[in-house]
């Protein structure tokens, strides 16, 4: 079984010991490609040279919301001009722990999804108790790929990403709170959604509480196939051609 980990942080700290083992072992145990993401200007700069040194690892950059406020436009631009670049992420809204206000946040969501659109790249997106802002921002600019990581919204928020054309990221999240996305799930259809582990973050059952990694995509697979009713190998390919079409993968490897 061959799968894609759509969102991980393998250049965080948590991975400074043992990371080039950590990726490694991740491509022996199922993983096609990794897409890493960045969240600033450092971490973006990461995730390029991360997918500079390995193959298989392809990189998004942005600035999260958490980080709005340190936002250089120029050195987004400067970014995307690396070929192994393949969206704009993570970025979007937090009303969460609002670490930067509200009005930037908003700004610079707009900023980068303009950039995003004009780059034709698609966008990954952060949303965190800031449904209706964020979905509002995005009928504003009606940008063509649009991917919900870590989903985390009701069923009536699910329906309306699908009719827009937009997609869903299930992570390690929906292994513990099983009840919580099942219908959503269940009803969703096979080719608007992908799998990711939001690695060291969300790490699925049987491994919660440890540091996640990105051949647990398994069990998101896994418990995703059980919910559909369809083998785990067939939900890993699902999600594997959604992926690699979403993000333009064969593209970045010619």
């Amino acid at each position: 079984m061959k799968f894609i980990d759509t969102h991980a942080h393998l250049n965080f700290k948590d991975y400074d010991k043992d990371r080039d083992d950590v990726i490694k072992t991740a491509f022996k145990n199922g993983v096609k490609y990794i897409i890493n993401i960045g969240t600033d200007l450092k971490t973006s700069q990461e995730s390029i040279l991360l997918s500079q040194k390995y193959d298989k690892i392809f990189a998004a950059v942005g600035w999260h919301p958490h980080d709005a406020k340190t936002f250089e436009e120029n050195e987004l631009l400067k970014m995307l001009e690396f070929k192994k670049v393949v969206a704009v992420g993570e970025i979007g809204l937090d009303y969460y722990r609002n670490l930067s206000p509200k009005n930037i946040q908003k700004a610079v969501f707009e900023q980068q999804i303009q950039i995003a659109i004009n780059k034709k790249l698609p966008i990954i997106v952060h949303d965190r108790n800031a449904h209706n802002d964020v979905l509002s921002i995005l009928k504003k600019y009606q940008p063509e790929k649009v991917v919900f990581h870590c989903f985390s919204g009701d069923y009536i928020f699910a329906q309306e990403i699908i009719e827009n054309g937009w997609f869903i990221s299930f992570t390690g999240n929906i292994t513990y709170k099983r009840g919580e996305y099942y219908s959503i799930i269940k009803d969703i259809p096979q080719d608007r959604f992908f799998v990711e582990t939001d690695a060291p973050f969300l790490t699925p059952k049987p491994f919660r509480g440890k540091r996640n990694r990105s051949e647990y995509v398994r069990y998101i697979i896994e418990t995703i196939a059980e919910i559909k009713q369809q083998t785990p190998n067939e939900i890993a390919e699902i999600t594997t051609q959604n992926s690699e079409k979403f993000f333009s993968i064969t593209k970045k490897l010619d």
